[in-house]
């Protein structure tokens, strides 16, 4: 299901997973790899092709909800804004999203655009774990260390502890065990609360 009006998302009371980050992070890449469907989430060479509100259902069971990107997406203003708001109403309104994954390139230094996200999460009181994407382009010490600077700078800023991280890669299938088994697990505590 896809749309722009969070009233209009699914009314079922099953857990939902929204990933998100800014644009040309790939997200959709990281979708396919988990759902392991080739085009189930679009993949394109212009960044900000996500503009709706995308919900797969996923063995019955639980919701992955792609979100449009933020950042560089190449539309108009008025556009972004538009989208940008329909993002806060879902965050803010959905009341089965149980995790937010914050996309984040792992060869970039951290961007002040996610690390305010993320700071507007947790103000918000909305649970998210890091994925950081694209570990196949960089040697394993590399990571280690970008993720080491990443989880400083949150945590010189407003963070008393770091978020919960992934470290993955869609083309390698790097991380995709660690992030199901997180969300299964979530999804068990989640029906035991019911």
């Amino acid at each position: 299901m896809s749309n722009s009006n969070v009233d209009k998302c699914p009314k079922e009371l099953l857990p939902e997973y929204a990933f998100i980050g800014r644009s040309n992070v790939g997200k959709s890449s990281l979708i396919n790899m988990l759902t392991d469907r080739k085009n189930l989430a679009k993949t394109s060479g212009r960044p900000g092709k996500t503009q709706l509100i995308n919900h797969f259902k996923i063995n019955e069971n639980w919701f992955l909800v792609d979100l449009p990107g933020y950042g560089y997406a190449r539309v108009s203003k008025r556009s972004k804004k538009v989208f940008q708001k329909y993002i806060t109403d879902y965050f803010k309104h959905r009341k089965q999203l149980v995790s937010a994954f914050v996309l984040i390139d792992i060869r970039h230094e951290p961007q002040k655009v996610d690390l305010d996200f993320m700071e507007w999460l947790g103000e918000h009181q909305i649970p998210f774990s890091i994925i950081f994407t694209k570990a196949d382009k960089l040697k394993p010490s590399v990571i280690v260390k970008n993720v080491e600077a990443y989880m400083k700078e949150l945590l010189a800023g407003v963070w008393a502890e770091a978020p919960n991280h992934f470290i993955t890669s869609s083309s390698k299938y790097i991380g995709r065990d660690h992030v199901l088994q997180y969300i299964d697990a979530v999804n068990t505590e989640f029906r035991n609360q019911q």
